[in-house]
């Protein structure tokens, strides 16, 4: 029956072709209508947001912002996907050049503390990004504080070298500031109609320290700030430099290292006891040590001299040579060993006998820490709420540090209590890989001479030659370092 029925509507369409012909122009006819319709539509509204536009530039210009320039304006026309009606226009406002020109500058210090083990160092590097400095400057023109490092005024206590911490590191810089009736360490902008516009009374400070600790990575924070004198430089004006070495007892002579530790204090040559930076124009190699100590850091009541107690050597001094710190402490852990005796610092400090230094391993980089950097008359401004997000965030450091280090004490102490014999502690803190053959350091190989790397730099240019005034040679830098826009900073341990 259905076959009969589709049959039958065939024949009707093959017999009739005008009909069918009629029925498609007719649809056809009724689509255009519906297009041109359509199309003129849209053409309504796109007038509409024509006008719209031109009376919102209109507006704007009657709105000129202080700095004497204009928004720029763009309307979203996009329309719903319906199409009976487009969406309201959207003003957004793009971002402007930031003009510093109008705002004041203030010379401050500020204080930072930093975790440097995963880092390769304090200073910028040409060879890489992962440094404390580029986070620091980076987080600093995030923020506006400054235009950038060269016109910056910066000068910074010194630099630690990689896998080193520090807990007071100090920095002098210009920050913009909103102090347009003056202070101390002030820099007034330009006398001009925009600055006149933008004078007001002086409120509180900006809080440059919540600023950058919001933009900075979590093992780097910014403690506090002073305002300070527009001449203060924290590499010159510092008046003392404070160093933390921490070390396991272990099977370690404490006492002895304690008393030998002593033969450090005092003005002396220390060019058996660093890395000689001849190549930036390091020559001179006294430095004077104020005060140095070893002493454990909290005694086990229990055990009188528990292998794992933490111990310290502080070492405080005016300034310090490149690795000298790490080079002192090595020293210091062959004499704890008892593989040298005490009075091989005393040879080592006698450079007429031993101009040359004996080849030997630095202590490792990741137990030193710049715990203090003194300055006089500064007044240091914190922030009790920064205060209280740092130690939250050294909080959560210790707690999963200490709990890994208990991990690992149990896992130990479960070993020797398995009736093997106890192996002792040996010191893990040296570089390189342990010798079999223990061989003192006056009878190793000696590095080069002072005067032989001079010559080297000389012939490559880093050093040039010239006539004192006393007719005396003397030499002077040759090709400056990248970063030349402040003094050369002595390089920290």
């Amino acid at each position: 029956m259905l076959l009969k029925l589709m049959r039958t509507s065939l024949r009707g369409i093959i017999d009739s072709p005008q009909t069918v012909y009629t029925s498609v122009a007719c649809r056809a006819s009724t689509m255009s209508q519906d297009l041109v319709a359509r199309i003129s539509e849209l053409e309504s509204e796109v007038e509409r947001l024509k006008s719209e536009l031109r009376r919102r530039n209109a507006t704007d210009e009657d709105s000129v912002d202080m700095n004497g320039s204009k928004p720029s304006v763009t309307v979203d026309t996009e329309g719903e996907k319906d199409g009976k009606s487009a969406k309201k226009g959207k003003k957004r406002v793009q971002e402007r050049p930031f003009d510093f020109c109008v705002h004041p500058r203030r010379h401050v210090a500020l204080r930072l503390a930093y975790l440097g083990w995963g880092y390769q160092g304090y200073a910028v590097q040409e060879n890489t990004d992962n440094t404390v400095e580029a986070r620091l400057f980076e987080a600093l023109l995030k923020t506006k504080l400054i235009q950038d490092r060269q016109s910056s005024n910066y000068h910074r206590c010194g630099r630690t070298d990689k896998g080193v911490s520090a807990f007071s590191q100090v920095i002098s810089i210009d920050l913009r500031s909103n102090q347009f009736g003056g202070g101390l360490g002030v820099i007034a902008p330009s006398e001009d109609e925009a600055c006149e516009k933008k004078r007001k009374p002086n409120a509180e400070e900006m809080p440059y320290v919540k600023m950058l600790n919001r933009v900075l990575p979590q093992d780097i924070r910014v403690l506090d700030w002073a305002p300070v004198e527009t001449g203060f430089s924290a590499r010159f004006d510092c008046q003392s430099r404070t160093y933390r070495y921490y070390f396991p007892r272990g099977s370690l002579d404490v006492s002895l290292m304690a008393e030998a530790v002593k033969r450090y204090e005092g003005t002396y040559d220390f060019r058996n006891l660093c890395k000689m930076d001849v190549g930036n124009g390091v020559l001179q190699f006294q430095r004077t040590i104020l005060s140095v100590s070893v002493f454990p850091l909290q005694p086990s009541a229990a055990v009188p001299a528990d292998p794992y107690d933490l111990c310290v050597f502080e070492v405080k001094g005016l300034a310090f040579l490149y690795h000298q710190v790490r080079c002192m402490m090595a020293v210091l852990l062959l004499i704890g060993q008892k593989l040298e005796a005490p009075d091989i610092i005393d040879q080592l400090l006698d450079v007429e006998k031993n101009p040359r230094k004996p080849q030997y391993s630095m202590a490792l980089d990741y137990p030193l820490v710049l715990h203090d950097c003194h300055f006089e008359g500064l007044s240091w401004k914190r922030e009790a709420e920064e205060v209280r997000y740092t130690l939250n965030t050294l909080h959560q450091q210790w707690t999963q540090t200490v709990i890994k280090t208990q991990v690992l004490r149990g896992m130990i102490q479960g070993l020797e209590a398995s009736g093997e014999a106890p192996i002792p502690l040996q010191c893990w803190l040296m570089e390189g890989s342990r010798q079999r053959n223990y061989r003192p350091l006056l009878d190793r190989p000696r590095c080069e001479s002072l005067e032989s790397r001079i010559d080297h730099f000389v012939k490559r240019g880093r050093l040039e030659r010239e006539e004192g005034e006393n007719g005396e040679e003397a030499l002077r830098r040759g090709k400056k370092p990248k970063h030349s826009n402040s003094p050369p900073t002595p390089t920290l341990p």
